[in-house]
Formats: structure tokens, sequence, C-alpha cells
């Protein structure tokens, strides 16, 4: 069996550093807001390229802090991909604003920036940008028209851990980016966690004292805050981790390369890459009409797959008022993306089956 992600064998390759970097923080009695998180955070910051880094529980928290943090609420809009995982609209949502949805580019599946400048109004605070499977959006032409109509960009990093637009990663493109941790991400820890990257210290430190209760002394709350703390075990797991991110994602760089060149069924769409030294290949996303059909096929040659994602936001039930909206670019995506296993731990016996099986399929 061809595991999509096989997560033991990929953590199990520093399991002696992360066994003795848990066993320092129980040893230390320090369990929230202590050394670890104090130096990942100092190193994620550094790896992104930015000033700041607070570490928070999850990568939803993260979204969810900095559009708190910037005080945005009801009436206000904030510009979103139409094609997304379903954090990134929860976020906008949970802090009382309007999620406004954008077609994405149909090549790339990240925002499209020739269609954003249309659905700004005078209610518009921001534009999220979606880094979608590892690959950067096209930031230049949105921070332009941010900074046209005097917007915010926030980043939804999730995906898209040590990515590239030109010469910056992916956490040091907009105002603020949001990253998730969970364990099947290029940088994962061993349970949830996330962080928020910036250069603005008068936002990195509204919230980091939001995060923690809206306190910045302890029991003295200045901010109608909420509990989103990185712990300490997982800050210490991440601390190892980021050592080899940029080794795990040229792997994964490597895999792409070769899925893209011997991968030759007509009835397949390959991903198109922008930046081929920028994409971090989170996900392997292929396109193909018989979606459905060519999963089933590779199950039935023992080849995981995933769909990210089988529906489209707009047509969850959580936001049925948008059911009847069509933004069929999106609605394409959904119904004929399919993920094929891409990991740092693969095997190349496991690629080349892949490759193989997916030749035969008609």
């Amino acid at each position: 069996m061809v595991k999509f992600l096989d997560l033991y064998k990929i953590n199990e390759q520093y399991r002696a550093e992360i066994d003795a970097a848990v066993k320092g923080v129980i040893d230390s009695g320090w369990y929230l807001l202590g050394k670890a998180n104090e130096e990942f955070c100092k190193n994620f910051a550094n790896y992104c390229g930015t000033k700041y880094c607070v570490g928070v529980a999850n990568g939803l928290d993260a979204l969810n802090l900095i559009i708190k943090a910037y005080g945005f609420g009801t009436d206000d809009e904030i510009i979103v991909p139409a094609n997304t995982y379903i954090a990134s609209i929860l976020s906008v949502s949970q802090n009382g604003c309007t999620p406004v949805l954008v077609e994405p580019d149909i090549n790339t599946y990240n925002i499209n920036p020739d269609l954003i400048e249309e659905k700004i109004t005078s209610k518009t605070k921001a534009i999220m940008v979606v880094h979608l499977y590892g690959q950067a959006a096209n930031i230049d032409e949105i921070l332009e028209l941010a900074k046209k109509y005097n917007l915010k960009v926030i980043e939804d990093s999730a995906q898209a851990h040590g990515a590239f637009s030109g010469s910056k990663r992916t956490g040091n493109l907009g105002d603020a980016s949001g990253f998730s941790f969970y364990p099947g991400k290029n940088l994962g820890a061993l349970g949830d966690a996330g962080a928020v990257t910036t250069n603005n210290k008068d936002l990195y430190e509204k919230i980091k004292a939001i995060a923690n209760y809206g306190s910045k002394e302890k029991y003295h709350n200045i901010y109608k805050g909420v509990n989103s703390r990185l712990d300490e075990i997982q800050a210490a797991v991440l601390n190892v981790k980021l050592k080899y991110l940029d080794n795990d994602n040229n792997k994964r760089r490597e895999i792409s390369k070769y899925y893209r060149k011997n991968i030759k069924n007509p009835n397949i769409i390959l991903p198109q890459v922008k930046n081929e030294d920028g994409h971090v290949w989170h996900v392997f996303a292929v396109r193909a009409e018989r979606r459905d059909d060519l999963k089933k096929y590779l199950e039935n040659n023992d080849i995981q797959t995933l769909i990210h994602y089988p529906i489209a936001p707009h047509k969850q039930q959580a936001y049925k008022e948008w059911n009847s909206l069509s933004y069929p670019i999106t609605e394409q995506i959904h119904k004929t993306i399919l993920s094929l296993p891409i990991s740092p731990a693969m095997e190349k016996s496991e690629v080349e089956k892949t490759i193989d099986v997916i030749n035969g399929w008609k």
C-alpha cells in the first residue's frame, strides 16, 4: 500500500531528537509560555524573515486573532478565495465580518488577482490570500490593490511553510500571516498548533495579549481575549523539525518533478507551477473529469489518495445562505481535483508505482 501520508515514518526520522526535546520540556516542569515557545517563535520568525512570531493553539486561531487584533467586525468585508479550506472563511465569519468570495485561477488554484478589484467596496477592510497546496499566490498584484484601496493583506500560509514569492517567504509577504502546524502540514506538530507572523510590533503585542486572555500581565486584562497558546511540548517538537523543513520541502519538489515528467496519461491534468524553486508541494493535486473513477481505481491498486476538497465552501451546509450562488471555476475544481501521495518519507519505488498505475488508467 502506498500511503497518502505516513506521519509515523516522517516523524521517525527525527525520533531521537524529538524524544530528547519532549523529555527536556517534561523535566523543566514548565509547560506553557516557556523557553521552548520563546525559542521556536524566534527561530520561526527568522526562518520566515519577519520580526515577530506568536505561537498559538492552531491555524484557525491564528487567522481569527489577526482579524480580531485589527478590530474588524460587523459591517466589515474581507475578500477571501472561493476555492479554499473552510477555515479561511470561518475566521472571517467568526469575527462578525462578511466574507466576500473571489474565484481562483484555474491553473494555479490560487485567488485570481484580476477578479479582486470588482469586489472591493467601501466596507472592504482586508484581502485574505491563501497560498493553496504549497504555491504562493500572485502577491505583487494583490499588494498593489491593497495599497490603492488602503486594505490589509492577511496571508493564510497553512499549506505553504517555506514557500517563496520572489526572494521572500510566505509569512512575510503581507501585513500578517496565520500558520497551522497540524500534523499533516509540511512543518507538522504532534497535535494542534499554530502561529502568527508579522513585522508590525503593535499588532504582535496585541495578538500576543489577546491570545493569553487579553493579558500582558497576569490577572490584568486589557482586552476581551481568548485562550490560544502554543504549548511547550509542541513548540519543542516544531523546533526540532524546523531545522529539516527546507530539506523536506526539497524532497517534495523532487517527487513533484518526477511526477510531472513521467505521468503521461492524457486524461490527467497536471498542476502548473509559476516558481519551480518556490513551490513546497503540500499537496500534489491533479484533475480528472472522471475523478471518482480515478480515485477508486487507484485505491483498488493500493494507492491512497485524498480530495482537497470535495465540497466548495459556498456549497457547505454551514453557509446555506450561499448554496444557490454560482462560482463555476471553484465548482469545476472541487468536482475534478484529486491529491496524489507526496511526502519527504516516500520511497522512489512508491512514486514509480503511483506513476505506473495512473498511466494505466483508461
